[in-house]
């Protein structure tokens, strides 16, 4: 990995976490107990912003179609995995871990 994309990582890491902090002390949870949940959420979030293609675009197409009368050409889809969805992975499996600890109470619970 080179320096521009291990910095996008930790950079990416960094933002969750500070988001999940957030939301945790919103919510008045623990920062493990919610660590999970939304480390899908922004996995799930990259995975449809970084792709190209696919059912969004093609909505847009036929909206723009229809209100105009012009016909584009349809993209395929491409998925663009990057540093910033594979810290959201590593994001989401550490959250997930630490939820089924907290699920076998080897993690005591508050």
């Amino acid at each position: 990995m080179n320096k521009k994309n291990s910095l996008l990582f930790f950079l990416t890491l960094c933002i969750e976490a500070v988001i999940t902090f957030i939301v945790a002390i919103t919510f008045s949870v623990r920062f493990i107990e919610i660590m999970g949940i939304l480390g899908a959420v922004f996995s799930g979030l990259l995975f449809l912003l970084t792709s190209g293609g696919g059912p969004f675009s093609d909505f847009f197409t036929a909206r723009n179609a229809g209100i105009t009368g012009i016909i584009q050409e349809r993209e395929n889809f491409v998925f663009k995995r990057g540093p910033a969805f594979f810290a959201s992975l590593v994001f989401f499996g550490i959250g997930l871990l630490f939820f089924i600890l907290l699920v076998n109470r080897v993690i005591p619970p508050a």
